[in-house]
């Protein structure tokens, strides 16, 4: 799967079936080439990222529970 179809993807929590964001950017691992975490940035406008209360997002590989066509469902504790 390539990075511009993966960052298309809607990333949502099962915990509270909340949307997070789709996908900026990928943290991997050198060696192997393996993705480690996928990073979604915060909902509000980075413009006003000083009033913002939304966290970005870093979610591990493993906390991933399934990659489907649209959107990527992960099981994060917020």
């Amino acid at each position: 799967m390539l990075f511009s179809e993966f960052k298309c993807k809607e990333v949502i929590n099962i915990k509270d079936c909340r949307k997070l964001g789709k996908v900026a950017d990928f943290e991997f691992d050198h060696c192997t080439g393996q993705i480690k975490k996928i990073m979604i940035p915060a909902s509000c406008n980075k413009l006003y990222n000083l009033f913002c209360d939304d966290p970005d997002y870093c979610i591990c590989y493993n906390e991933i529970c399934q990659i489907g066509p649209d959107i990527i469902l992960v099981n994060i504790k917020i």
